[in-house]
């Protein structure tokens, strides 16, 4: 029997579904000397802005019993040295590129959608958990009329298929959902990290110099998968599911609940195959069921 696990998102045909989380890849380089990046539905690259960001202070990182904080700042060396560094590094692979997009205010975002509509890079995946300094720091991705609105701003820039990528530090991620599809988003990708903090109790402080962090890892997984069944129900448009997968079987729950594609993020720290492996579990768990479209899975979650 021939199993199919290619899928598609807004017309991008990818081979598989497992893709790499945004922020957790940094670059081909490192991880392409494991393995071929090829064997990847798509690789998605770290954040890159209009111009080259420091990040937070350190401490920036600290783990957690099932996972890690982070609070990075989306330290990136800017879209100018993206474009000239790593889009070519990127492309030595047969895979599908997605350049994940930060900013502080709309027109931040824009400039980097523009400078990418003629470059050879597949879909762009919109990070609205950036806070938006016009709005006092609220995050772009907390009020739903903040998020249609950058969402169609974007589209109107973008010349690649437009991922909004959703925080689940929300009161009701249907109606996020909601939003973005009514700003005319083709996928939407979940979820971003959980607003977390750790204290270092015999130094008496905050293991994170920004004294709170982004969880990520097992730890949040069930909330993602939740997140995940909640949009699918909300919306038409395919979703990315993320969050926690370590392996094959935590994809297939993203899958069942209504995934087209998955993201394996924080695993890669701790496992470097961790996604070329979840490629191949998906595979394994087509051919303990017999399934013999991936397809045919993309919500089969049943009620009973």
């Amino acid at each position: 029997m021939e199993y199919k696990t290619s899928v598609n998102l807004a017309g991008v045909e990818l081979k598989n579904p497992v893709m790499t989380a945004s922020g957790t890849f940094g670059s081909s380089a490192e991880y392409g000397e494991f393995y071929d990046l090829g064997c990847l539905g798509a690789v998605v690259t770290k954040g890159v802005a209009n111009v080259p960001w420091p990040g937070n202070p350190v401490p920036r990182i600290a783990e957690t019993k099932s996972g890690m904080l982070n609070a990075i700042g989306l330290q990136n060396p800017g879209i100018d040295v993206f474009i000239k560094r790593d889009i070519p590094l990127l492309k030595q692979y047969d895979t599908k590129i997605i350049v994940n997009v930060c900013g502080k205010t709309t027109e931040d975002y824009c400039e980097v959608v523009e400078r990418l509509s003629d470059q050879p890079v597949d879909m762009l995946e919109i990070n609205v958990s950036c806070p938006n300094v016009k709005e006092g720091g609220i995050a772009f991705g907390q009020k739903p009329e903040a998020l249609e609105a950058i969402t169609k701003e974007v589209k109107r820039h973008a010349k690649q298929p437009v991922i909004m990528k959703l925080s689940p530090n929300v009161t009701d991620i249907a109606e996020m959902a909601r939003a973005a599809e009514a700003g005319g988003a083709d996928v939407l990708s979940l979820i971003n990290t959980i607003t977390g903090m750790k204290i270092d109790i015999h130094k008496r402080a905050f293991a994170i110099a920004n004294k709170t962090g982004g969880l990520s890892g097992p730890a949040v997984k069930p909330v993602a998968v939740r997140m995940v069944y909640q949009a699918a129900q909300a919306v038409s448009l395919p979703i990315i599911g993320m969050g926690g997968i370590m392996n094959g079987e935590d994809a297939m729950e993203f899958i069942l609940a209504g995934a087209t594609a998955v993201s394996v993020g924080t695993a890669n720290f701790a496992n470097p195959f961790a996604a070329k492996e979840t490629a191949e579990g998906i595979l394994d768990y087509m051919k303990k069921y017999q399934v013999e479209d991936i397809r045919e899975l993309i919500g089969a979650v049943s009620a009973g």
